[in-house]
């Protein structure tokens, strides 16, 4: 039986230069909040101030509109101010920055990056607890919810880029996981302004393909128009209720013949090194709501195999919104060869199956000498390379690494 704290799981693990007068009309009254030391309900006072680490709120508000919630830890556990660039840390979809965080200091991203020296900042998308604010909408206005992907493209990195480099004056490196790779990639791949900002980025279990993805449950959801039907009942927040949504997760196990009880290899693969224990602590931070809408679009790749702008279902709705029949594409061969990448991926990864980044990484083969590194482990599934205990071991330490030579 299907029960509500599997769901839970299923979605956590889903998928896991400017001058001041310009930028403060770019983000208007975005001054740094108090560390909130009387309020537990924040990020810096409930993960990082507990584990002896300083921690400042910002706000940051998108040209359309969104105002999103970042993290600054800009010290080390010792007090020692960062003296290394800046990096930006984007978690994927259904989490938030809590992500980051929730293993002990020595095996979660955020605190290993700050002990090493680097000024570290940490993102929470539009919809999610921390960045659910709007200047005109409610998350309870559908309008709130008409975004996908391409709009945390436009809006949300570009923003989030834009502060850190504002605040700090300095370039900056990216680590993005899962759809946090996806949004860079395809930033990456229209060679904005916004390249310049950015001295390398880490890209962990890369989304760039996925008509390869290995799990059943996700290809079904797919094939099944899931989202749409949910989306043309006017279910533009998702998850949606669990009386919606039980029945539906219900069909989708009972057709692919997943142990759902089980949920977590079904959807993310074998997992080798997530703690168990931390599940409950895992289930206080997530899951964290998305746009339906979002949710169709990654389905339209997985079906498509392609790697495009938001497809509205007809050549006179595209041709609205894009001029063209059919919407753009994001074209990974575009993405400059000089731009340092360090890409990490698992042999167990039923979501960035490692096919489908093999075939990204066709794309960037003629991608200049020295600055593409890769990190391949074979026991590694999705979850493992944010929440595993020995990610520090396998993948962060190399990464810093790889930050050290940018």
């Amino acid at each position: 039986m299907l029960n509500f704290s599997s769901v839970l799981t299923l979605f956590v693990l889903f998928f896991v230069s400017a001058n001041a007068s310009a930028i403060d009309k770019v983000f208007p009254g975005n001054a740094i909040i108090n560390s909130s030391i009387n309020d537990v309900d924040t990020i810096c006072k409930s993960l990082v101030q507990t584990q002896g680490y300083a921690c400042e709120e910002h706000k940051v508000t998108t040209e359309d509109g969104y105002i999103l919630s970042v993290q600054r830890i800009p010290a080390g556990r010792s007090g020692k101010t960062a003296n290394k660039p800046p990096v930006l840390l984007q978690h994927g979809i259904f989490v938030d920055a809590a992500t980051w965080l929730l293993n002990s200091p020595d095996e979660s991203l955020g605190f290993i990056l700050a002990d090493n020296g680097f000024d570290v900042w940490l993102a929470n998308t539009r919809g999610t607890k921390y960045s659910s604010g709007h200047t005109s909408l409610s998350p309870n206005d559908s309008a709130y919810w008409e975004w996908s992907w391409d709009e945390l493209v436009q809006y949300d990195l570009s923003a989030l880029v834009q502060y850190v480099h504002y605040k700090t004056g300095q370039k900056l490196h990216y680590v993005g996981h899962s759809l946090g790779t996806l949004i860079a990639l395809a930033s990456f791949s229209k060679q904005e302004k916004l390249i310049n900002m950015f001295r390398s980025a880490a890209l962990l279990c890369p989304i760039a393909y996925l008509n390869q993805i290995q799990s059943q449950l996700t290809k079904v959801a797919a094939q099944l128009h899931m989202a749409e039907g949910l989306y043309n009942l006017g279910y533009h927040e998702f998850p949606p209720g669990w009386d919606v949504l039980g029945p539906i997760l219900e069909k989708i196990c009972n057709e692919t013949g997943c142990n759902c009880s089980d949920i977590m290899p079904a959807l993310t693969g074998p997992n080798c090194c997530v703690n168990a224990s931390k599940a409950s602590v895992l289930l206080k931070h997530e899951p964290q709501p998305t746009a339906t809408k979002n949710i169709i679009h990654l389905c339209q790749m997985i079906r498509t195999g392609t790697i495009a702008m938001y497809d509205y279902g007809s050549e006179d709705e595209n041709k609205k919104h894009y001029g063209n029949p059919n919407p753009p594409a994001y074209d990974m061969r575009n993405i400059p060869r000089e731009l340092p990448l360090f890409l990490g991926y698992g042999g167990q990864d039923m979501l960035a199956d490692v096919d489908d980044v093999e075939a990204l990484l066709n794309d960037l083969k003629d991608h200049d000498k020295g600055e593409l590194f890769q990190v391949y482990s074979e026991e590694y599934a999705h979850a493992d390379f944010v929440l595993g205990v020995n990610a520090s071991q396998v993948v962060y330490h190399p990464m810093i690494s790889f930050f050290n030579l940018h």
